[in-house]
């Protein structure tokens, strides 16, 4: 299938909502005062493209996800290697990591906050705290999906540590990495918002919270939109990254087959 046919249901759908909302708000079915028309936020949203302060809240959103979205992957992915190919260890972390892992990261805006006041530290800690949570699991669960009969294979051919982890788990690994890393990222892009909303640290959320407290809904809703283009944009390039490094995977060559 060609690829402009592939992108063509999607485009004509968005399309389609977008002038649903213009028509409703146009004619009064929705409040213009609290719905703006799609047109004029789009026009705002080209507007602040010339705006540098538009473009510093940006990069300092896009910061703070960056720097807790490292963090967790440098701790969740040798943490769940370790935890997946030790029974002993998965036995005794599971608790912890089960009991931890559904805790709200937005209840420990108070913690941080005593910790690390308002600044861009509380930021990187709620993200990386949300963050860290789905990475490690999708390597806990890659490296207990090790195909026992690879490790075997390995193991009657006598391979070095090293080379059983680069030549088996490693490859066994990396679909659950690269999902997991997806995932993340959007969890971090949304605590990286919260805790701009509601902590106050710089970035897209504080500037959405002033447009709402100044009454300026079609700024409000144009930053909100830049928060879905953001995510959306984010999620596109990890796949554009993630396809030449498992164009071996089953679920890529489906994809191309498609």
């Amino acid at each position: 299938m060609p690829r402009a046919h592939r992108w063509l249901p999607g485009t004509v759908a968005v399309i389609g909502v977008l002038a649903l909302l213009e028509i409703a708000s146009r004619t009064g079915l929705l409040p213009a005062r609290w719905f703006p028309p799609m047109s004029d936020v789009t026009g705002r949203l080209v507007g602040q493209l010339g705006d540098g302060r538009f473009w510093t809240d940006l990069a300092q959103t896009l910061q703070g996800w960056a720097i807790g979205l490292l963090i967790a992957i440098v701790v969740a992915v040798p943490a769940g290697l370790a935890i997946g190919s030790s029974w002993w260890l998965y036995r005794a972390l599971r608790p912890v990591v089960e009991f931890l892992r559904p805790v709200p990261s937005v209840a420990l805006i108070p913690l941080a906050i005593l910790v690390y006041g308002s600044g861009i530290e509380t930021k990187v800690f709620l993200v990386a705290f949300a963050a860290l949570w789905p990475l490690l699991l999708q390597m806990i669960y890659g490296a207990r999906d090790v195909d026992p009969v690879a490790l075997e294979t390995a193991r009657s051919y006598r391979l070095r540590r090293g080379d059983t982890v680069a030549r088996v788990l490693i490859p066994s690994v990396l679909p659950y990495l690269a999902t997991g890393v997806r995932i993340s990222s959007s969890v971090a892009l949304v605590l990286a918002v919260t805790a701009e909303l509601v902590v106050g640290s710089p970035g897209i959320g504080r500037a959405i919270t002033e447009a709402q407290n100044g009454g300026d809904v079609e700024l409000m809703y144009t930053l909100i939109a830049v928060t879905g283009l953001l995510g959306w944009g984010l999620n596109a390039v990890l796949r554009r990254v993630e396809r030449p490094l498992l164009h071996w995977h089953a679920s890529h060559r489906l994809e191309e087959v498609a």
